[in-house]
């Protein structure tokens, strides 16, 4: 890995991410660096070559020298103004990887495996390792990896907080704890978590108390496997390379993620981050790669607050059950016809509103449910998935039949922006 490393240089650009997808893709490792850090010349031991990632429009001047290594040795670089003509520039890159920089097409998630199991028990050792597991495909794969290396040092708590989809809990207990056999502790604080939303509307409100609570009852039970167990050394996190790099370490801030900045400045546990600089979809590939279903590995992304944040208003147990169910509905149908391949998210909200309809023959006043479902490349920007009409109407049928309270079904077609993949 470290024989052909690649820099990609953020110096006023757009496409730093595309830029190292693409020398990841050709089986070369790469890593994207701030320009600012770069100038300090701290990093750049054991590199093959550099990638300027630059605007023309944002005056940023680049080195105008040579760079070299810490032995006089010259590495090459060069510079990436856009994707006007990306076949072009895909040539352009592939030939400076392997002609000038000389590089190895090394970068192969089996080797990553391995490598990184031996480095884990190296930085470990006989320590005892903490993971707030999720379900979600980072955390379960980071929880995987680091139990293949150290097995029962690594103790996983999942919280349950009443907000997940359909069987969601039973099923991250059944393949996590009893198909991988981790030590996983199930938290079921659903009237905790929802005790403390009842009342509560404002979205922004409900999303800090989910998260203050969840810390709340992590801190909990890492009090209790402590009593039970001995000292803990390290906390382990599902943070992936988008984390990082979204949330500004060295550069511009996009948005702000738990696993990168929301940690305690006292926190006494060492991160452990085995994921940190692979892109999503390498994240999936190490999770096949590591024996877990492709239906898990290849599951959509799922929000942290869960569906507090499709519950629009208050959160009700009736609107969790609606959701849930519907929810089901639609995921059982996209799969049925393999739309899941094609459409990145999708997911039901219900709003905080009631409409009315027909049923029996009687009006009455029931819930709307909106479809949401999008395709994306990283979730910077989506969107609407052009479902064919006769699933949409399969799918509207079946929740208005099959779910008690909800007599009308809505399609969102809006791009990201100007809204966002979620309804809050």
């Amino acid at each position: 890995m470290e024989n052909s490393k690649i820099y990609v240089v953020d110096a006023g650009g757009k496409n730093s991410h595309l830029i190292a997808r693409k020398i990841r893709m050709a089986n070369v490792y790469c890593e994207i660096m701030p320009f600012e850090k770069f100038l300090k010349g701290d990093e750049i031991d054991n590199l093959k070559g550099v990638v300027f990632v630059a605007n023309p429009e944002s005056g940023m001047a680049l080195p105008c020298v040579n760079i070299s290594d810490d032995k006089g040795i010259e590495i090459p670089t060069l510079v990436c103004e856009g994707i006007d003509n990306p076949d072009e520039e895909n040539l352009e890159l592939i030939k400076f990887l392997f002609e000038k920089c000389k590089c190895e097409p090394s970068w192969k998630m089996g080797n990553f495996v391995e490598e990184k199991i031996q480095a884990i028990k190296q930085i470990v050792g006989d320590k005892k390792v903490l993971c707030a597991l999720s379900g979600g495909v980072d955390s379960s794969v980071a929880a995987v990896l680091v139990h293949r290396a150290i097995g029962d040092n690594l103790t996983c708590v999942f919280v349950d907080h009443g907000l997940l989809r359909k069987d969601e809990a039973k099923q991250v207990m059944e393949v996590y704890g009893q198909q991988f056999n981790m030590k996983i502790r199930h938290v079921n604080a659903r009237e905790r978590f929802l005790g403390k939303l009842a009342g509560v509307s404002d979205p922004e409100q409900k999303r800090k108390i989910i998260g203050a609570e969840f810390i709340s009852v992590f801190d909990d039970e890492t009090k209790k496997i402590y009593d039970e167990e001995g000292e803990i050394s390290f906390l382990l996190q599902g943070t992936i390379y988008s984390d990082v790099v979204e949330s500004g370490v060295g550069g511009k801030l996009v948005k702000s993620h738990h696993n990168v900045g929301g940690l305690p400045e006292d926190m006494k546990l060492e991160l452990l981050e085995p994921l940190r600089y692979l892109f999503k979809d390498e994240v999936r590939k190490l999770g096949e790669e590591l024996g877990i279903a492709p239906k898990l590995v290849w599951r959509q992304p799922f929000p942290g607050p869960g569906l507090g944040v499709r519950c629009l208003g208050e959160i009700t147990e009736e609107k969790l059950e609606i959701l849930r169910e519907t929810d089901a509905i639609l995921r059982e149908e996209i799969e049925k016809v393999g739309l899941n391949k094609d459409i990145w998210q999708y997911f039901t909200v219900i709003p905080e509103m009631k409409s009315v309809g027909v049923r029996d023959g009687e009006r009455v006043y029931g819930h709307t449910i909106g479809i949401r479902a999008v395709t994306s490349v990283d979730a910077m920007s989506s969107d609407w998935a052009r479902i064919p009409h006769d699933i949409l109407a399969k799918i509207s049928s079946r929740i208005t039949d099959e779910v008690n309270g909800v007599n009308r079904v809505v399609y969102d077609i809006t791009t990201k922006p100007p809204s966002t993949i979620e309804w809050e």
